[in-house]
């Protein structure tokens, strides 16, 4: 097998000793909340549970602020509801709250990560040179008394955009990847279509957060190295709790000679401590998210987290071994293939058209 393997142990040696410090300042303020979180749990009425919520309010509140101001000494750390005016804030606390609910349904779920990547598109290419614009002439079905066409006006963002490769870690950000694709075809003045290269990674899940393994697998990844030099490197996952999947494939590419001009990671929520491993393991990396958690559990889950993400965009698989790419597409059916109809043909030429082609 041909494999590369990334350890826990390497990726907490990135760490600075700050780091460590804050994390276990947060870790501290968790603690508290999860003793409240027992105590509605065993409340017996909607007065226990409502006394519950007020103490956990000042606990959150106490995170918040601590994330925000670690962050904020962090370039390369960008998360939306830090960056961005306060009136917005509300709309994009209700889609998390969206996204964690147990009740949101498979349907829900993916309109609100569709929601998400495009709010985190325009936290990352928004700000672009606002004075350059893109215009685009767009034939209107208003053809009385004769044709009528509109101009529509966004940011130039071509000379930022055009040269971008999607890097799927697969599975969970398959269809994420796809959406911040569409983005980039949306806004280019082109319709330019970025490439994708395919990673098989994984962790070892019989193991804990401390010793945890993130495991390459090579002969099941889509990729051409030569494709991948002095481009602008998107990753775009839902969750981001360790950053060990990120390093391990980036680390990789580095150590076969492959020179990005950048790399991106967006995220729907991200860990403090994924996000924190990502920056210091890979100075050139930036981190974008639409929300923070303050905390991971024994296995290396997000806490208060939204459960397996990659299960509830895909659905869980009923029998091994898993599906590989070109099924989970097939799965989608025919409202998210036509949709990202380009993307989908980009993606089906890369698997298909390499050796070995169907066994991601």
């Amino acid at each position: 097998m041909n494999n590369v393997i990334l350890k826990a142990a390497d990726l907490d040696g990135y760490l600075t000793d700050k780091d460590k410090e804050n994390i276990r300042h947060m870790n501290d303020l968790y603690d508290q909340a999860m003793g409240v979180f027992r105590e509605i749990q065993s409340a017996s009425d909607t007065a226990g549970r409502d006394g519950g919520k007020e103490k956990l309010i000042p606990l959150y509140n106490a995170m918040g602020r601590l994330m925000q101001e670690i962050t904020g000494n962090e370039a390369a750390i960008k998360v939306y509801s830090f960056q961005t005016p306060r009136e917005t804030h509300a709309e994009v606390s209700r889609l998390i709250a969206k996204l964690r609910d147990v009740r949101t349904q498979h349907h829900e779920f993916l309109y609100y990560i569709q929601r998400a990547y495009e709010l985190l598109f325009t936290l990352a290419y928004g700000g672009a040179d606002s004075t350059r614009k893109n215009y685009f002439l767009v034939d209107t079905p208003v053809n009385v008394p004769v044709q009528n066409y509109a101009i529509h006006k966004i940011p130039d963002v071509d000379h930022t955009i055009e040269n971008s490769v999607m890097c799927v870690m697969l599975r969970g950000a398959l269809l994420p990847s796809m959406i911040m694709s569409k983005e980039i075809q949306e806004y280019s003045s082109h319709g330019y279509v970025t490439p994708f290269a395919l990673f098989r990674i994984r962790r070892d899940d019989t193991k804990k957060e401390h010793n945890m393994e993130y495991i390459l697998d090579l002969e099941r990844s889509f990729f051409k190295l030569e494709e991948l030099n002095d481009k602008d490197l998107i990753f775009a996952d839902p969750m981001n709790a360790t950053g060990g999947s990120l390093v391990t494939i980036v680390k990789y590419l580095v150590e076969q000679g492959v020179k990005p001009r950048s790399i991106q990671f967006f995220n729907v929520i991200s860990a403090l401590k994924g996000s924190l491993r990502i920056i210091r393991a890979l100075p050139h990396a930036t981190v974008y998210t639409l929300w923070m958690d303050p905390v991971l559990n024994e296995i290396a889950y997000i806490m208060p987290g939204l459960g397996d993400a990659g299960d509830r965009l895909n659905g869980s698989d009923e029998r091994k071994p898993s599906r590989n790419i070109i099924q989970l597409i097939a799965d989608y059916g025919a409202g998210i293939t036509s949709l990202y109809r380009a993307q989908v043909r980009t993606i089906e030429e890369t698997v298909l058209g390499s050796p070995g082609g169907n066994g991601v």
